[in-house]
């Protein structure tokens, strides 16, 4: 049940926020600047020094709010899985699919939601437990895409991720995205230490997925 909670919420919220930082503060102040401009999904990725520590953090400082769902992404093998969930994670994301990934989360009945460029990865990945896969990187494909995967495979669930625009975001969904993921198109102020740009631009994302 917790698995399907945790997807369900994810998918009705339509948007996840790829948090990165040079240091755990910074990752820090951006995922509270995209809380703060109404997202409630952040995937936190393992290239932040001190990930796991971020994790456990974030978890504490949102654990009075029942909407904020907090994943880890950059996840490339098994062991760093297992550390993100320790370390409270609530969903896995990784840029390509790895078989070990999927029985671990399995085993913890956490969501795994891998990047899958193909037809027979999108299958592979789907044998193995996975109710959602990454479209990674969107910008290489249109939304037509989804469409045309839909056709011999509607039951198959896609996240582009990876050039989606305040732009496209809306021609993703339509062509059948079940949510999005973003990052430095939200994020990309907070290397200035802009954050409340990043609210901004959070906040303008999250109208248009409304």
């Amino acid at each position: 049940m917790r698995y399907f909670n945790i997807l369900n919420k994810m998918i009705e919220q339509k948007l996840a926020v790829v948090i990165r930082g040079d240091n755990i503060g910074m990752a820090e102040r951006t995922a509270a600047a995209c809380v703060a401009g109404g997202v409630n999904t952040l995937e936190v990725t393992f290239t932040v020094p001190g990930a796991e520590q971020l994790l456990e953090h974030l978890h504490q400082k949102f654990q009075d709010n029942k909407s904020i769902v907090i994943g880890a992404g950059t996840v490339l093998d098994s062991e760093t899985a297992r550390i993100a969930i320790l370390s409270g994670t609530s969903f896995i994301v990784s840029p390509g699919f790895d078989i070990e990934t999927a029985k671990i989360c399995n085993k913890y009945s956490v969501p795994y939601l891998p990047g899958c460029m193909t037809v027979n990865e999108m299958i592979e990945a789907v044998q193995y437990g996975v109710h959602v896969v990454k479209l990674f990187p969107g910008s290489e494909f249109s939304p037509s895409f989804i469409k045309n995967i839909h056709g011999p495979l509607p039951h198959i669930n896609i996240m582009p991720t990876g050039g989606i625009t305040l732009d496209n975001v809306g021609d993703w969904l339509n062509a059948g995205a079940v949510m999005v993921g973003v990052g430095g198109e939200i994020t990309k102020p907070a290397k200035e230490g802009n954050y409340e740009e990043v609210t901004k631009l959070a906040s303008l994302f999250k109208q248009k997925v409304v």
